[in-house]
């Protein structure tokens, strides 16, 4: 009974020290080809976008809400990047899980987030994409390759300019 008690031990140390962070429990990994979606904007001109048709391109999946200010503030600091930075060649697509949006609307006014390249999924965090994209540990960023690729996630505008 005692050997069982310490091969528990030593198992419950083994698993932990081999758990991955990457795992499918807090989203895609560098290497992870990004499930692809199909998203409409809220202004006017209402028109749709498919991951796949920039498929040819570098991407920045920027996943954030108004409410939570980390990933705000990281969402107005690499549209910033990208706009100043033209040689970067990225396009940003920017998605809100905020549930009203009178408030998503007003934020990217204020934040000055590019309205054509930026969407909201109203059911928040029970919608489709954020389950998607397993964002179930906090919204985050991935940046994708031409082919569709992952090659780094939770960037800053640093990573952006080495990156390219």
């Amino acid at each position: 009974m005692r050997y069982v008690k310490w091969i528990g031990v030593i198992l419950s140390i083994m698993w932990f020290s081999f758990v991955d962070k990457d795992s499918i429990f807090s989203g895609y990994g560098v290497g992870d080809k990004a499930p692809l979606f199909t998203l409409s904007t809220t202004n006017e001109e209402g028109h749709t976008l498919a991951l796949s048709e920039l498929k040819g391109e570098y991407v920045l999946l920027s996943f954030w809400a108004s409410y939570d200010a980390d990933s705000r503030m990281k969402n107005v600091q690499l549209s910033k990047t990208i706009a100043n930075v033209p040689e970067a060649n990225i396009k940003m697509i920017s998605i809100s899980f905020d549930e009203f949006r009178s408030v998503y609307s007003e934020t990217i006014k204020m934040d000055q987030i590019d309205p054509a390249m930026s969407f909201v999924e109203t059911k928040g965090e029970k919608s489709s994409l954020y389950r998607q994209y397993r964002l179930k540990k906090g919204f985050r960023n991935y940046l994708l390759n031409p082919e569709g690729i992952i090659i780094a996630k939770d960037v800053n505008p640093h990573d952006i300019v080495e990156y390219l």
